[in-house]
């Protein structure tokens, strides 16, 4: 599975966001960016469009930022690289369809993308904040 640096930024981004959700209080861009290491300009493009997709509103001004539409566990990895990525095509063959071995190979890789899309339904971004709740409290510092 290969994941796009768009992907994982929008991923990075609605974590921030869930990670804030219920607080009433925005989250800017900028502190996005400069806690993760992720360019702003392409944040701002990345963030209009899962606005245009209804996962998050923005709040204009001085206090603005974004925020969740829906609660965190409302939201799954699926919902999130389908708005980037498109929805997921057919898995094509370049070999000839005529061959049992491609036929074979063909219908196994489309139970792989099959469980593949069903654990990214099962994962909410409610359960990546509990994810690096836990990781946060296993940490020590030295």
């Amino acid at each position: 599975m290969k994941i796009s640096a768009k992907t994982e930024y929008a991923c990075i981004a609605l974590l921030e966001l869930a990670r804030h959700h219920g607080s009433g209080e925005p989250v800017r861009i900028r502190s996005i960016a400069d806690e993760h290491g992720v360019p702003s300009r392409f944040l701002v493009q990345i963030l209009l469009q899962l606005k245009g997709a209804g996962l998050v509103t923005s709040t204009r001004g001085a206090s603005g930022g974004y925020q969740l539409v829906k609660s965190p566990d409302e939201i799954s990895l699926a919902e999130v690289m389908n708005v980037i990525e498109g929805p997921d095509e057919p898995i094509g063959t370049s070999a000839s369809p005529e061959s049992l071995a491609v036929k074979v190979l063909q219908s196994t890789w489309q139970e792989v993308a099959d469980v593949e899309r069903e654990m990214l339904h099962g994962i909410t971004f409610a359960d990546l904040v509990e994810r690096a709740h836990r990781q946060t409290e296993n940490m020590f510092y030295i």
